[in-house]
Parts: structure tokens; sequence; C-alpha cells
């Protein structure tokens, strides 16, 4: 049987006592962290100076979560299975019965489904979330020969994958294991579509999720904010922080 997908997560307790609104998850984007996207950008501390405890999950093979076995347990079933059962204990400790989700890229990507899943999910805001899958038409292998010969790879997306995951403090072996997971399992903005208030915010400048509109055709009701940033850039914006603790907060 395959081994259990490791993952961590990182609870920060709100400033003070709010007027009762549930805990936030929080899932990074891909060859990032909790702390990368949550922790070091004014997220967390933003949440909690809202009166917002927050649980920053780090995805199996990234930050202090274990890394992506050979065994074939990672899947995006198994991914978004593992996501339940911390929003399922979150909502539990909470008291309050249901959480908040704020996803970004690849957390966006996997926070999509997991109303659908059957999680106790409120609202969720997803950031930066692209309407096709990007590594479908990838070759993991080609990353992985690239990262070995970085100047053998004639494709500029493999090239650039390549240097992603071979970052220092990269666990690049997982994080290929898990760019397969993804492309055999494409995300569809069709499948498994959330049924719960949504705001979709992406980048003025970002080639990856273009204007987020798809979200608002895909989902009705939902809002959609364009801030400044191109992909990374967006998560750093105050405007797109500031609109998300509104919004959960409306």
């Amino acid at each position: 049987m395959p081994a259990a997908l490791s993952v961590a997560v990182h609870r920060r307790d709100a400033d003070f006592v709010g007027r009762g609104q549930p805990p936030v998850v929080l899932i990074h984007g891909f060859a990032s962290s909790a702390a990368e996207d949550f922790h070091a950008t004014g997220w967390t501390a933003g949440l909690a100076a809202a009166g917002v405890a927050s649980h920053a999950v780090d995805l199996p093979g990234h930050g202090s979560a274990g890394p992506i076995g050979v065994d074939g347990g990672c899947s995006v079933p198994a991914l978004i299975a593992r996501l339940s059962a911390i929003v399922d204990g979150a909502a539990a400790s909470s008291g309050c019965g249901a959480v908040d989700v704020i996803g970004y890229s690849l957390g966006a990507r996997l926070a999509w489904e997991l109303p659908g899943a059957g999680s106790p999910v409120r609202r969720m805001v997803l950031g930066g979330l692209s309407p096709v899958e990007p590594f479908a038409a990838l070759d993991p292998g080609a990353v992985a020969a690239a990262v070995a010969d970085p100047g053998a790879a004639a494709d500029p997306l493999v090239s650039m994958l390549a240097s992603m995951v071979s970052a220092p403090g990269r666990d690049s072996e997982s994080l290929i294991r898990l760019m397969a997971a993804l492309g055999e399992r494409p995300f569809s903005p069709q499948a498994g579509r959330p049924a719960v208030p949504l705001l979709a915010v992406a980048g003025s400048g970002d080639p990856v999720a273009g204007d987020a509109g798809w979200v608002a055709e895909s989902v009705p009701g939902a809002r959609v904010l364009s801030v400044p940033g191109d992909h990374r850039g967006a998560l750093l914006a105050p405007e797109f922080r500031e609109a998300a603790i509104a919004f959960l907060a409306s």
C-alpha cells in the first residue's frame, strides 16, 4: 500500500477574539511553501490582526513536509483527500464547523475541488489560478534531465521548471513526481466547480491566470479582482490581502 502523503500545518492564532469568524486554511503554490507564500509576505500576520486564526499547509515535497516517495502514492485525488482531512480537523478544532480557504496558484487549483469533495468550506479566495493544467503536456523526464544537465534543455518551459525545482532548499525529485501526478489528472474548471462564495484574484500582468474572468463564467456569483503584479507579484500586492480579508469577513 502506498505511504500516506506527508504534509505539515503551521497554525497561527488570532491576535484577539473576533466576531466568531472561521479559521482560514492557506495552501501555497508549486515549488514554494507556507513560509514563503504566507508567512514572509504578511498574510498570516494580516489575518491574525483581523482576528482570524490560520492553518498554513506545506504540501507534500514542500517546505517542512516530508518527501513524495516512489511508491505511486501521489495523485490528485490523494492530495485532495489529504487537504480535506486538514480542513475537517481545522473546522472541528475551531468549533465553527467550517473553515475558509485561501489558495494560490497550485494551492488554488487544489482548493477548487475541496467543496465538491465534501469539505466544510464556507468561502474561498483563489489567486493566480490557471484555467488550464500547465503540467498536462509536460514530460517530467525532460525536466529531470534538465536538472541533471541545465544546458541540455531546448524547451524554455522545461528549462524554467528545472530551475524552479532545483533551486536551493527544493526537493527536486518530489516536485518532479508531483508534476507527473498533476499531468496525469489535469485541472478541468468544469469538474468539481465550487458551490461556495468565491473571490478570484489575478495579477494584471499574470500570464498564467490571465484576467481570471473565466472563473466568473464557470462559477455563478463569483467575484473577480485584478491587482498589480505578475504571477508572483500579485501575491505580494496589499490590495489582494486586503480584499481577501474583507471578502471573508463579509
